[in-house]
């Protein structure tokens, strides 16, 4: 077979040296026996992901909703043009689930985080991906409930078992904000929490995002909005009106605890109030440097943490901090240097008047990056909670945002296919 290769705007530079390329090997590595399949796959992926286009959701919003396939007591409805998952039972079953409805889904994204984002990170860093990643596995200690569903995933989507496992292990190494407003800062002291994920915008997560409805059979019912293949979570609200997002820092490498996406489900499946969220993300063992924004709209309190594997430290409303100076009455804000600026100016000219537009407005650009792929906002109280996901042409923060609800979604599904 004859392939034609069109080259537009090519731009030639210098090569890269030959110490760039030369990737040391590293104690536990398998690069002889994995390095060639594992950059071949790399090759693959790249080429696929340059005629990827993410659709652009349409600007109406009709309230479609359908039903599109079940299996189990799992199904896959449609709303509004996007993706929602429901799993329900054991870990095995929700695996299963998972991994049956979404299967599409979840391969492409094992694609493309160890094969497309992993492989080619290795020449960036001088260490070889999956040596890294399998170091971090043996050290983290994974709850084997996850483990069981991880595995039942795989088998169901006709992955290999570690090659989900590894998907769900990839450091995340966000860099985001977050915020919590209620009370006097609010209309009518409703809770609002806001949510910016700026993490690896176009490399193939966008095209595979789902809401997940998780309903384990001795859990709370909780809401994982996230991507097709991961059982973690990084942005979630549960049943108890307890809702959570996190940001990234440094301290990669420290991995000798529970990994983070792991802490914050289990916030959502066991807490019912703050209190108990804080008590189980102090409990921990923790990994690496991570920030979180947590609301409770029950009790009316919201908090954000700044957690190493050593040290907890917590930043209540109303609460400075030298590196979050600007305080508020009834207000929680998590972010970085020029974002941190825009969002505190941003509530400061807004405070007292907040409602879920303006509230969402807060996430537009410059406090989301130019990296901006999910943008969520939870109203607790309600449990209404609205959903952007970037697309080819715009950051999260500036397209559509699809509204749901939880209680709503946790009721009897539409019916027919």
């Amino acid at each position: 077979m004859d392939v034609l290769v069109a080259l537009e705007n090519l731009r030639l530079e210098p090569s890269w040296p030959e110490e760039r390329w030369n990737i040391p090997a590293q104690a536990g590595d398998r690069i002889e026996k994995v390095a060639l399949g594992h950059v071949t796959r790399f090759l693959t992926v790249a080429l696929n992901s340059l005629n990827q286009k993410i659709p652009t959701l349409p600007e109406t919003v009709t309230g479609q909703h359908r039903l599109v396939a079940t299996e189990g007591e799992g199904r896959l409805e449609e709303v509004d043009g996007t993706l929602v998952l429901f799993v329900k039972g054991t870990p095995e079953e929700m695996g299963r689930q998972h991994g049956v409805l979404l299967r599409k889904q979840v391969r492409s994204l094992v694609d493309q985080i160890l094969y497309g984002v992993g492989v080619g990170s290795s020449f960036e860093k001088g260490r070889w991906f999956f040596g890294e990643i399998e170091e971090a596995q043996a050290r983290l200690k994974v709850d084997e409930r996850y483990l069981r569903e991880m595995d039942a995933l795989a088998q169901a989507a006709g992955l290999e078992r570690e090659e989900v496992r590894l998907a769900n292990f990839f450091p995340e190494l966000f860099h985001c904000s977050g915020f919590a407003l209620f009370g006097k800062a609010t209309q009518g002291g409703r809770m609002y929490h806001g949510r910016i994920l700026d993490y690896l915008k176009g490399v193939g997560l966008e095209q595979n995002a789902v809401v997940m409805v998780m309903q384990p059979s001795d859990a709370h019912a909780w809401v994982n909005v996230g991507y097709a293949g991961f059982v973690g979570t990084v942005t979630a609200m549960n049943e108890k009106h307890i809702a959570i997002g996190e940001m990234g820092g440094r301290g990669e490498g420290l991995w000798d605890g529970k990994p983070m996406a792991q802490l914050m489900r289990e916030v959502m499946e066991r807490a019912s109030t703050l209190d108990e969220a804080v008590s189980i993300m102090r409990r921990g063992p923790r990994t690496c440097e991570y920030y979180y924004v947590i609301s409770d709209a029950k009790n009316r309190k919201a908090v954000g943490i700044a957690a190493t594997p050593d040290t907890f430290e917590t930043i209540w409303p109303g609460q400075s901090h030298p590196r979050l100076p600007h305080a508020f009455a009834d207000v929680v804000l998590m972010s970085a240097g020029d974002r941190y600026e825009a969002l505190a100016a941003r509530v400061r000219e807004n405070y007292g008047k907040f409602d879920a537009t303006s509230a969402r407005a807060l996430m537009n650009r410059p406090v989301c990056m130019g990296s901006n792929i999910q943008s969520v906002l939870f109203e607790p109280d309600t449990l209404d909670f609205w959903v952007a996901n970037a697309d080819s042409k715009n950051v999260a923060s500036h397209t559509r945002y699809t509204r749901y609800n939880l209680k709503r979604l946790l009721e009897a599904p539409p019916a027919g296919k």
